[in-house]
């Protein structure tokens, strides 16, 4: 069981908080060891001194006269056991520190207790006289159940974490938006730059970390630029070779068949190395429920006699999603699984409530892929199609997977327990970016 935290904002408040408990612990025991217990202390030797003129010998302590002529020139009442509990001996709280040194300065067991009040009262019960309580007001004592040392104490610690929580937070904020740009980067996105501030290494990671992300964009863009040449500058001579196989005679039409099963295949390579860099980002985003989507791609396919698709749906909540980069998804995948899995394939979706995530899944009955090759299947130019016997560019599941990333969701293949091969793709049930 973990009882730190894991981020640096909250270990460096837990430790700021744990130092200030202990100064604060250190503080208060100091201030009550070698301020307010020496007072107290003198106080009470005062105390002591006051009850040994009470018992003078000579002077009859019983005497109620004596206890008026006390009363009236110093304050102090002496009391039997009675009048005490009658005039709030029982509410007077009992002080062992006091009561011992009492008992040091009397020479016997006496008991100290004081009671709060404007003026508070000392209640003492001297050794020689037992059977009596002697009350000594004392004014600016115990009028507030809290000491004022206390309370300053408690305010200096509150406000101290208050602040150094306030510093960290502003340290740390910079840090989180360069997490949320980082993984924004991660998605293929670009945001702008980021606003440099806080502490110079924090600038000056900002400061690279844009430079970067610039660098990235500028990349990205010229790989974007060069594609679209390439495919321009291939589409015009294979459209020449196109127009010249028809113009073959009759008798070379396995030539002119050849050469235009070619050029399409060609041109599907194009398509995908186009549709890899493209990812679909300016298309709208919609509110749409994936069943629907499903529908009407397994419709598409249905219209191939050897194909059989088994559905199985529930009730899903709707998403927001890019409708026809979603839809390459599924037919990409569905395509995959008729091609290199089996002529029967089953499409499953649902809703996983904890995770808040919308998923599908597809399986084909096929021979499946040997796990050493799953973990790279979604790299670009990845061959695991080899693996089930055919050729490919290596980048239908590298578009695939860039187009879920784009939702932020994410996917996985798996071979079935029961044989063949299946895909999962989650899409979370909130807005993208």
């Amino acid at each position: 069981m973990r009882f730190l935290p894991r981020s640096a904002f909250a270990q460096t408040v837990l430790l700021i908080g744990m130092l200030l408990l202990i100064n604060q612990v250190v503080s208060y025991l100091s201030v009550t060891y070698y301020f307010i217990r020496p007072s107290y202390q003198q106080i009470n030797s005062l105390l002591a001194t006051q009850i040994k003129v009470v018992f003078i010998e000579g002077l009859d302590h019983q005497d109620p006269k004596l206890h008026q002529a006390f009363f009236e020139a110093t304050g102090i009442r002496i009391m039997d056991e009675n009048e005490a509990r009658k005039s709030g001996l029982e509410q007077a709280r009992y002080y062992q520190f006091l009561s011992r040194q009492m008992s040091n300065e009397l020479g016997g067991n006496a008991d100290v207790r004081i009671s709060p009040g404007s003026p508070s009262l000392f209640w003492v019960n001297p050794p020689q006289a037992p059977d009596l309580w002697i009350t000594v007001p004392m004014q600016g004592l115990g009028e507030a159940d809290i000491s004022p040392l206390t309370i300053y104490l408690m305010v200096i610690g509150v406000l101290s974490v208050a602040g150094g929580w306030l510093f960290v937070r502003r340290l740390n904020r910079p840090l989180k938006a360069l997490q949320g740009a980082a993984l924004t980067v991660a998605r293929g996105n670009f945001p702008p730059p980021l606003k440099e501030e806080g502490s110079s290494e924090i600038i000056a990671v900002t400061r690279a970390f844009n430079q970067m992300s610039k660098g990235v964009k500028q990349l990205e863009d010229d790989r974007n630029l060069l594609t679209a040449g390439i495919s321009h500058d291939l589409r015009t001579p294979l459209t020449r070779i196109r127009l010249a196989a028809e113009m073959l005679p009759e008798e070379q039409d396995w030539i002119r068949e050849g050469i235009t099963n070619d050029i399409e295949d060609m041109n599907d390579i194009i398509d995908q190395f186009i549709n890899y860099v493209r990812q679909d980002r300016q298309e709208k985003i919609e509110r749409v429920n994936l069943n629907s989507l499903i529908d009407d791609v397994v419709k598409a396919r249905n219209i191939e006699a050897h194909h059989d698709i088994e559905l199985h749906l529930e009730e899903i909540p709707d998403l927001q999603l890019r409708k026809v980069a979603i839809k390459r998804v599924l037919e990409n995948l569905i395509d995959n699984a008729f091609r290199y899995g089996s002529d029967h394939i089953t499409v499953t979706s649902g809703y996983n409530n904890k995770s808040r995530e919308v998923f599908f899944c597809i399986r084909d009955f096929g021979a499946g892929i040997p796990e050493e090759q799953v973990e790279n299947l979604f790299q670009p130019f990845a061959q695991g199609d080899k693996a089930r016997g055919s050729m490919g560019s290596g980048l239908g599941l590298a578009i695939i997977k860039r187009i879920v990333d784009m939702h932020l969701g994410h996917i996985s293949l798996e071979n079935h327990a029961d044989g063949g091969l299946q895909a999962s793709v989650y899409l979370p049930v909130r807005l993208i970016r």
